[in-house]
């Protein structure tokens, strides 16, 4: 079995198995922590950053990382990617093999990914309802659903047979905000692009840090830092919502209140009865 086809099988499983049916996916964020547990953040990367996936192998815990970007899609390919390697397993081979170079482990979380976001089943359901040729007009209705890169759809409608190879090459040179802006949707790939160009913390662990600032054991400056915020914004927001740390009344006694404490003052007055100066103590040696 090659790559592109363990790619596509192993993305209509994760459908499957978590009940997506074959329609666009939505907050691709909130579906990878919430049907399999992982922490995913959006952070503040290099240019040539993209994402990463760590794997702490003690707890079986893992993280995954993107950086912010203002490209929608190609934010969306690179969590659909990552979750790639997190369904193979590719972390034990990752610093394996020549690094200038795709390995197959790359292709097919690639595959993976654009199976992920655009599966044949939902693609040929969609334009099935649309008798008309397979122009520019239809490459961009899909990325517009999809929300896919136009290189990934070209791709799926050359795979399902509406377009050429020659068509392929020269709609995966399109880019999406040439389509929103040609096809009028521009309003919304610039919503989506504020969207993918902010910060974003792992949901569980913000509402563990929730948790702490309501039971008075954590800062609100901590929750800010995690939102990439002020503090005085996050403690708007918090107050806001009815959000606020939980009114623990310290009790006070007066002094004749507090318990008796028995103390023992035998060794302290052992010690003050101790000669100032005592004698020396020789030093045994074993001289020859």
């Amino acid at each position: 079995m090659n790559a592109e086809v363990e790619g596509c099988a192993a993305a209509a499983r994760f459908r499957k198995e978590h009940r997506l049916g074959v329609q666009p996916l939505g907050d691709l964020i909130a579906i990878i922590e919430q049907a399999i547990g992982i922490d995913v953040a959006v952070l503040d990367a290099g240019p040539d950053e993209h994402g990463l996936t760590m794997r702490d192998p003690k707890r079986n815990m893992m993280f995954v990382g993107v950086a912010r970007s203002r490209r929608p899609m190609r934010q969306r390919s690179t969590l659909a990617h990552e979750l790639g390697h997190v369904q193979f397993g590719d972390w034990a081979d990752a610093d394996a093999g020549d690094l200038s170079a795709r390995s197959p482990a790359e292709i097919r979380a690639d595959a993976f990914a654009r199976h992920l976001l655009l599966p044949m089943e939902g693609l040929r359901d969609f334009l099935d309802e649309r008798e008309q040729p397979t122009t520019r007009s239809v490459l961009s209705v899909v990325v517009q659903r999809f929300l896919v890169s136009p290189a990934v759809a070209a791709i799926a409608l050359h795979q399902g047979g509406y377009i050429d190879a020659a068509t392929k090459t020269e709609w995966m040179a399109l880019s999406a905000p040439q389509l929103a802006v040609r096809f009028g949707w521009i309003d919304q790939y610039q919503a989506l692009q504020a969207d993918s160009d902010k910060r974003r913390a792992p949901q569980r662990l913000l509402a563990r840090a929730t948790k702490g600032y309501v039971e008075g054991v954590l800062p609100v400056q901590a929750i800010a830092n995690l939102r990439g915020i002020a503090a005085e914004a996050a403690e708007a927001e918090l107050r806001d919502a009815g959000v606020v740390p939980v009114d623990r009344p310290i009790a006070w006694l007066d002094a004749a209140e507090l318990p008796g404490v028995p103390i023992d003052m035998a060794a302290l007055d052992a010690d003050l009865s101790e000669p100032d100066n005592p004698p020396d103590r020789g030093i045994e040696a074993d001289i020859p």
